[in-house]
């Protein structure tokens, strides 16, 4: 292991020719974004595309990212890229077709998890014009059924009581604008780059909400100064496996504490609407357009409600990966079956989208031999929204839901958190208990899930739906996940 080249700034002149490298000049990179939740998909997909303008822009240099973990477990994020002078490589793969590059978009990296006073101290650097973020649904303390600010959140209520040392990145956002506004300073753009619809407006609501428990005067400032554009990103990123760090040592001698695999697709749609400047990520491949939303809800309800539809049903089926679980011919056609009744039907127009097209390139992606994304990872980050607002407008126009109420019985079935053989199943939620006991109390009986009315609303009035799901999950609990795709497929001919 001697010979393994360290991965740094110094030792990048060292790096085997088939690795890619910056091309830009690493010490004149100066930070212009900070980014709160420095995870995997953020370093394969904002961070690249940075990383690519740098190779092409000299002033995209002024762009340099900031990184920053605000949760127990991004501590070792820091630790890892930290000596590693924030590099990393990225490693991109379809089937044969692997490019793997050294990212140098990363200006610094941050944990304000113990405290966030060296994150404020970051964002009050005037040159920050961009604050974005990645934190996932339960990172903007929301109320899961309205989706606004929940004032009783826990780290709510501690930001509350402690607004200049704020832990969530809500809490940091207003204090950064309080800041900025009390310095006289102008406001920065929040950037959301997260899985949610409207994700900007939603981002929106929450900071000027927090805001005005804090301050109404504060909330007005940012309203009036501050921007919160939507986007919409898309790029399959597993999470690094400890076999995936001693893959890149094997291929190319180079030591990467936390390397990031993802597929070679990506796409972002971003609306153009900015209040500092921005980088110009259109020059490598981003989209800016006036409304994100038809994109957004196309990637929701076409990518997103078929990976957790998948990802459950091929948990239950006993496989491990997505693409294993698209081996299996049952699951592709449900899969195929799913977006062209129910969820594609729930779409806007799309402009200079080919649906048809970009249906067959879900398929295709989610097979990818070489992406072993997990069924578990998409099971457990993947919010249950993405089933059930489909549902939703589905029962509003009269529409049939079989497919979705499968998916959704799949997802009642695993949340029992074990398996039909009485194996452990993972569950990550933040009511995992409560929807432990419940599926072990109802079994086939939906209706004590559904009662829960924070996650499902008002679902359980809708009898047609509650006999749907009640139909699937007593054969998922009778005969198994394979059995009830093969019915499923007699009965509704996919």
């Amino acid at each position: 292991m001697s010979r393994l080249i360290q991965l740094s700034r110094s030792a990048l002149f060292r790096l085997p020719p088939e690795l890619g490298r910056p091309e830009f000049d690493l010490a004149s990179v100066r930070p212009g974004i900070v980014h709160l939740g420095v995870g995997g998909f953020h370093r394969a997909h904002m961070a690249r595309y940075t990383h690519d303008l740098m190779n092409r822009q000299p002033d995209a240099l002024q762009w340099g990212i900031v990184g920053v973990g605000l949760i127990p477990a991004d501590e070792r994020m820091r630790q890892a890229l930290a000596p590693q002078d924030a590099l990393y490589v990225l490693v991109e793969r379809q089937d044969a077709d692997e490019c793997a590059t050294v990212i140098g978009s990363l200006a610094d990296i941050l944990y304000g998890g113990h405290s966030s006073a060296a994150v404020l101290a970051a964002i009050d650097n005037p040159q920050i014009r961009i604050v974005s973020l990645t934190v996932t649904e339960s990172g903007y303390c929301l109320n899961a059924a309205t989706k606004q600010l929940d004032p009783g959140h826990a780290l709510v209520v501690h930001d509350l009581a402690n607004p200049r040392l704020p832990r969530s990145a809500i809490g940091v956002i207003v204090e950064a604008y309080r800041r900025r506004m009390s310095g006289g300073q102008p406001a920065f753009t929040s950037l959301s780059c997260d899985n949610i619809q409207h994700n900007g407006a939603v981002l929106a609501h929450a900071v000027l909400e927090f805001a005005r428990l804090r301050d109404p005067c504060l909330a007005d400032w940012i309203a009036t100064n501050a921007r919160f554009p939507n986007s919409m990103v898309d790029r399959i990123t597993p999470v690094t496996k400890a076999e995936d760090v001693s893959y890149l040592a094997e291929r190319f001698a180079v030591a990467d504490r936390w390397p990031v695999f993802s597929e070679r697709f990506r796409q972002w749609v971003i609306e153009d609407d900015f209040a500092g400047g921005r980088p110009s990520w259109e020059q490598v491949g981003a989209a800016f357009v006036p409304a994100v939303a038809p994109y957004e809800l196309m990637k929701l309800r076409l990518l997103n409600a078929s990976h957790l539809a998948v990802a459950g049903l091929g948990r239950l089926a006993g496989y491990q990966y997505v693409d294993e679980s698209l081996c299996d011919p049952s699951l592709r056609a449900y899969m195929s079956a799913l977006m062209d009744r129910e969820t594609g039907p729930t779409l806007l127009p799309v402009p200079g989208i080919d649906l048809s097209a970009y249906k067959i390139q879900l398929l295709e992606r989610f097979s990818n031999s070489r992406i072993k994304d997990t069924v578990d990872r998409v099971n457990n980050d993947a919010p249950v929204n993405l089933l059930i607002d489909p549902i939703r407008d589905r029962l509003a126009s009269g529409a049939t839901v079989e497919l979705l109420a499968l998916g959704l019985a799949a997802w009642m079935r695993r949340v029992r958190g074990e398996d039909g053989e009485g194996r452990p199943i993972p569950v990550v939620h933040p009511l995992a208990s409560l929807l432990k006991s419940r599926a072990v109390e109802g079994g086939a009986d939906p209706r004590p899930l559904l009662a829960i009315r924070s996650v499902f609303g008002e679902l359980s009035d809708n009898q047609r739906f509650v006999n749907a799901v009640q139909e699937w999950l007593t054969l998922l609990y009778g005969v198994g996940a394979k059995e009830t795709l093969s019915q499923a497929r007699r009965r509704l001919a996919f």
